[in-house]
C-alpha cells in the first residue's frame, strides 16, 4: 500500500447520494467544492471507536475556530451508506460537520485512499486523512502513516488548524452541570455566552444524576462549572474566575 498526496490536484468529480432531513439528496462534488474553502476529513467508518470518540467530535467542537480561519464548511467523508451517516450524525449531535457518504467508494478511490479492511470484515474503506480544499483544488493533505491498525496522528482537527492558523488558541473545554428551573444556572450560562465561551451542558435528571455530580465535584448544588478539567464552582465563582482571566 502506497498512499500519495494529491496536493495541487482537483478533487474527484463524482456524485454522492446523501440523506438530509429524511430525504434523498444528490451532491455533485464539482458543485459542492466550487468557490468555497472546505476542510475534509475522511475515516474508516461511522460509529467506530476513534472516529466517534475523537476524530468527528473535535472537528465539531472547533468549527467556530475553523470559521474564523476562513473555512466555509467542514465535511466528513466515509465509505458508508447514507442511512448510516445520517444516523451517526444524529448520534453524535453533529450540527456543523457535513456528512458526505461515499457509499460506492468512488470519491475515496479517486483520492487514491481506498484500502482493503477485509481483515476486520469491513471490505473496502477509506484510509484516514484530512485535506484543505480551495475552489475544488487540494491545497494541503495530512495522510496518516502507513502503519498496521488505524493510526490517528496527523488528520486531527488541531493539526489542520495549526496549518490554517498557526497562532490559533485552543478554546477552553467547559462543562456546566445544571438543573431545570435553576436561576443561577441561567446566570452562569449567560455569563459564558457574554464572554464568547462555548460549553457543554449536563442537565441533572436527563444527562446525569445528583450522585454523578457529587462524585466529580463534591457538591450537589447547581450550577457546577468545570474548565479544562478544573472545578470552578458556581455562578459567583465563575464570574470571579473570568474577571481574573480577563485581567491577566
Amino acid at each position: 500500500m502506497t498512499l500519495q498526496t494529491r496536493e495541487g490536484q482537483r478533487v474527484p468529480d463524482v456524485t454522492l447520494k446523501t440523506r438530509e432531513n429524511g430525504e434523498w439528496k444528490e451532491i455533485s462534488t464539482a458543485d459542492y467544492f466550487a468557490g468555497r474553502n472546505i476542510v475534509v476529513f475522511s475515516l474508516p467508518g461511522a460509529f467506530t471507536p476513534t472516529c466517534s470518540s475523537s476524530h468527528l467530535p473535535r472537528y465539531e467542537e472547533l468549527y467556530p475556530v475553523f470559521a474564523q480561519a476562513g473555512v466555509d464548511e467542514i465535511a466528513c467523508v466515509s465509505v458508508n451508506d447514507a442511512f448510516v451517516m445520517e444516523a451517526w450524525a444524529r448520534d453524535q449531535h453533529a450540527r456543523h460537520v457535513r456528512m458526505l457518504p461515499d457509499g460506492n467508494g468512488l470519491f475515496t478511490d479517486g483520492m487514491g485512499m481506498l484500502v482493503d479492511k477485509a481483515d476486520l470484515g469491513f471490505g473496502p474503506r477509506s484510509w484516514r486523512y484530512s485535506m484543505y480544499v480551495k475552489d475544488g483544488v487540494i491545497e494541503k493533505m495530512f495522510i496518516e502513516p502507513e502503519k498496521p491498525g488505524d493510526p490517528f496522528e496527523v488528520s486531527d482537527a488541531d493539526t489542520m488548524l495549526s496549518y490554517l492558523n498557526p497562532g490559533f488558541r485552543v478554546p477552553k473545554s467547559i462543562a456546566v452541570f445544571s438543573k431545570p428551573g435553576c436561576p443561577h444556572c441561567v446566570r452562569a450560562k449567560k455569563t459564558l455566552k457574554e464572554h464568547g465561551l462555548g460549553y457543554e451542558e449536563i442537565v441533572l435528571g436527563r444527562d446525569a444524576t445528583v450522585r454523578s455530580l457529587r462524585a466529580v465535584s463534591g457538591a450537589q448544588t447547581t450550577p457546577q462549572i468545570f474548565v479544562d478539567g478544573t472545578l470552578i464552582g458556581g455562578a459567583d465563582q465563575l464570574e470571579e474566575y473570568l474577571r481574573v482571566s480577563d485581567a491577566a
